[in-house]
């Protein structure tokens, strides 16, 4: 029972009144970084003491989230800046990496890295892009269903798919090209809004508007058109989620990265989500066509 106590143990950490804090990422050094959307900040908690605190970003900052990349630096997609921002875990430097020259307001929302070191990331305006950390090249592609690319996600593979909140489908982006193919859940209006993928590389889909959590077991075989099991759970595959590859065009052209600022340092430790019982359903799907787009949800925050 003391173990069981311990492991249900909940802890509040206060941060700034008004920061608005929105995603978080466990540091390798153990603190914890969040974005403060309301103070165009990124923050840095030390769990073992509750020390915080913020580092800005640059004027209009209105950070969504943030994630650790492979070079162990803060790496925030920030919707208020219309940029890919990084800050150093050392120096606490800040670089803003903007979009496109001529390009408008995208609603940046996440971001993931695939195998090569590229940031993959979304904009809830209907875009979804890459960052190339190691030239400052960002290429943007305009979504194939246009608004609603919000969580992104990168499978052990290499792999990358995004959700979109305001389209109701996931799509599978090809890393290769920036060609992404929507793939067409079984529940109609579900709102898919975050995507993860797990340590075997099934995709898990949280969706908003229908209140599921939505596990598709063979993403590889749906998109194949091809019958079989999901050998890692005793639960059917969706036979079928018809989806049909949309070609988004040529990458709007690219763009490097802009002036940088500093700040000082800060340590600590993490921790982590919870796990859901698997579901798979079955579907026949609806066939995505380009440029279909279904009601924009009222809040997408």
């Amino acid at each position: 029972m003391a173990a069981r106590a311990a492991a249900e143990e909940v802890r509040y950490y206060p941060v700034p009144e008004g920061a608005g804090p929105h995603d978080v990422a466990p540091a390798p050094d153990g603190s914890v970084w969040y974005t403060a959307q309301g103070q165009g900040a990124l923050g840095r908690l030390d769990p073992d003491t509750g020390a915080v605190e913020q580092i800005t970003l640059g004027d209009g900052s209105a950070p969504h989230s943030v994630i650790v990349g492979p070079d162990g630096a803060a790496w925030v997609t920030d919707g208020g800046l219309n940029a890919i921002v990084r800050v150093d875990p050392e120096t606490e430097a800040v670089k803003a990496f903007p979009l496109p020259e001529g390009y408008g307001y995208a609603n940046l929302n996440t971001g993931s890295f695939d195998k090569d070191g590229r940031l993959w990331f979304t904009g809830q305006e209907g875009i979804y892009g890459r960052l190339d950390p190691a030239s400052g090249k960002v290429d943007v592609w305009n979504a194939p269903r246009g608004r609603g690319p919000y969580g992104i996600t990168t499978t052990p593979s290499g792999e990358v798919y995004y959700a979109s909140l305001a389209g109701n489908h996931i799509a599978r982006i090809d890393v290769s090209i920036g060609e992404a193919s929507p793939i067409d859940p079984p529940t109609a209006d579900q709102g898919a809004r975050r995507v993860w993928s797990d340590s075997k590389g099934r995709i898990w889909v949280s969706e908003w508007n229908s209140g599921q959590v939505r596990l598709a077991c063979s993403i590889r075989q749906q998109m194949i058109g091809a019958a079989g099991s999901c050998p890692e759970t005793s639960h059917r595959p969706m036979p079928s989620m018809s989806m049909n590859a949309t070609r988004s065009g040529s990458p709007i052209s690219a763009r490097t990265p802009s002036s940088a600022s500093t700040r000082k340092r800060r340590p600590s430790r993490a921790s982590r989500p919870t796990a859901t019982t698997p579901t798979c359903a079955s579907s026949t799907g609806a066939p995505a066509r380009y440029g279909a787009r279904s009601p924009v949800p009222t809040a997408l925050s």
